[in-house]
């Protein structure tokens, strides 16, 4: 009876041993596992809130609340180039130290109308330095937007083909 006892203690034991290190994960790192790119929660967090900015919650989702940055992570790490992916990181890095410059607050603390003059300006000025950082993000947070579950299911009006019949068309 003791060696069953045993055993099975032995098998807790082995079992909790396995699974504590997926139980100590770092608090800093991203909440997805990127090859290419290395990011903080920080730099996740502001690319939720640049996403969420880019496609503000209304009466429908915003891009925040559907996890877009997460989409825009996963697609510059899989299928951007490295040089990309190098604008893409020092982009974001230069995002809050830019902002600064031009409101006098971090992007996360300022009010929409600043956030979205902000954005408006990087959109518009090719020169300026986060444009490349800038368009590779609102590609992405269309792409993912348009593809998502949520606007399939709920914005877009899909008929089976053939679909009806229209005996009032055009030819």
């Amino acid at each position: 009876m003791q060696r069953r006892r045993a055993l099975k203690h032995l098998l807790f034991i082995a079992g909790g041993m396995v699974m504590f290190p997926s139980c100590w994960r770092d608090q800093r790192k991203s909440s997805i596992a990127l090859s290419n790119l290395h990011i903080n929660s920080e730099e996740e967090n502001l690319l939720a809130e640049i996403v969420g900015s880019i496609i503000p919650e209304s009466d429908s989702v915003g891009g925040k609340g559907l996890n877009l940055h997460l989409f825009v992570l996963k697609m510059v790490d899989d299928c951007h180039s490295e040089e990309d992916q190098h604008v893409f990181m020092r982009g974001l890095r230069a995002w809050n130290r830019e902002m600064k410059n031009f409101s006098g607050s971090t992007f996360v603390l300022a009010d929409p109308p600043q956030r979205h003059s902000y954005l408006v300006t990087i959109d518009q000025d090719k020169a300026h330095p986060l444009s490349g950082f800038f368009a590779i993000t609102k590609r992405r947070v269309i792409q993912g937007y348009v593809n998502s579950e949520y606007v399939m299911k709920n914005e877009v009006i899909y008929e089976l083909v053939p679909g009806r019949y229209n005996g009032y068309a055009d030819a």
